[in-house]
């Protein structure tokens, strides 16, 4: 009985050690979400994910592509007529009324900010002359970022079309790309909108629906809501926090506000970004050649764990220098590579600059006064 007593003791010990062994991040989060993602902003890593690459339907965080293509028109202070059929769209509306004309730049914060599936219909009439034509051109832009395994149907996301999807990863994806963008940067970001209302002496006003942003969590920068009887809730944010700059999506997440605060707070605590490759002259470089004379244009970051700070390995490659080089004018402005390597894996390249010394040309005296003297005279190069 006694060495029973002690077996049961050392395995309850045992438990007691491995509850304690210090988990990765990525373990400790734990989502609702059928499919999620977390991914650092500026790198594109992957901090975690579950199920990321799984097409999914994804109702009204389809408007995100829909406003980034509104926004690269240039057309923004362009005024729409509202058509008789975005009027009759379905679902969550900014109540526009047809025939009424509206700036395109409210119907994108309309689109954003109350997820308006009139004004998706207006926006798509306007920048691609039908429904039909303006799904071509959000099929093409999710072409060119990368956009895998995502194909739309339509500018709002709602329940109409089979062949409307996407997966969270494509989702993070497009949004990492729509946050270059300044413009989309203030109007995801934004709390409340007013517009001009057509009929009434006062303006629209529109709050954002994203309750991240304006209640819920401090860091939130932005983002996109949705939600279809199919597609059940999901949700794009992206939140920053020192220097951390982070992009959520949940698909049919039953609970995805606090989905989403729980990854950011794990990525928070757990991820730094930290400085791979400064800006400017490349020290290590003793090669006679280059010594002192070649440097990068941008330095060069990446989030990782207080672990993980010493998994990064630079490979720096030159060209070797030419006889014709010795006229500083014959050497190519890029002369060679950085490579930024991660657990092995390559994760950055960066182009290597070398500095050219400007010759100055001394003009005689007699270039001088002839110059001065054309230009005093007016004369010009053909007469």
């Amino acid at each position: 009985m006694k060495i029973l007593n002690r077996l049961m003791a050392l395995i309850l010990v045992a438990a007691l050690m491995i509850l304690n062994i210090p988990q990765k991040a990525e373990a400790a989060v734990s989502v609702s979400a059928r499919s999620a993602i977390l991914m650092e902003q500026d790198s594109g890593r992957i901090l975690y994910e579950k199920e990321a690459n799984k097409v999914r339907r994804i109702a009204s965080i389809t408007k995100i592509m829909t406003a980034i293509l509104a926004i690269e028109s240039g057309k923004m202070d362009e005024t729409v007529k509202v058509s008789d059929q975005a009027v009759r769209a379905e679902g969550s509306s900014i109540y526009l009324q047809p025939g009424e004309k509206i700036k395109l730049e409210d119907l994108v914060y309309g689109l954003m900010l109350r997820s308006g599936n009139d004004s998706a219909v207006a926006i798509a009439e306007h920048i691609g002359g039908s429904l039909e034509g303006f799904s071509f051109l959000m099929n093409q832009k999710a072409e060119e970022i990368g956009m895998k395994n995502t194909h739309f149907a339509n500018p709002h996301g709602l329940d109409d079309h089979e062949n409307h999807y996407s997966t969270a990863y494509d989702m993070a994806l497009l949004t990492r790309y729509a946050m270059k963008n300044e413009k989309y940067q203030k109007i995801a970001g934004t709390e409340v909108h007013r517009a001009p209302n057509p009929n009434e002496s006062w303006d629209r006003v529109w709050k954002n629906k994203n309750r991240l942003l304006t209640e819920l969590y401090e860091y939130c920068t932005g983002g996109k809501t949705g939600y279809t009887k199919r597609a059940k809730r999901t949700l794009v944010t992206t939140a920053s926090k020192g220097n951390l700059n982070l992009i959520a999506v949940t698909l049919n997440g039953p609970d995805d506000w606090n989905d989403h605060i729980n990854m950011y707070e794990t990525a928070f605590k757990n991820y730094d970004v930290v400085e791979i490759l400064p800006q400017g002259s490349i020290k290590e470089i003793e090669q006679e050649f280059y010594k002192n004379k070649v440097y990068l244009k941008q330095a060069y970051s990446y989030p990782v764990t207080k672990e993980e700070k010493n998994h990064f390995k630079i490979d720096l490659k030159l060209q070797k220098p030419k006889e014709e080089w010795e006229d500083s004018r014959e050497i190519p402005e890029v002369v060679g590579q950085a490579t930024v390597y991660f657990d092995n894996q390559p994760v950055k390249k960066l182009p290597i600059y070398y500095k050219t010394e400007k010759i100055k040309e001394d003009k005689s005296l007699l270039d001088y006064f002839r110059s001065l003297f054309t230009t005093i005279a007016g004369v010009k190069k053909n007469g």
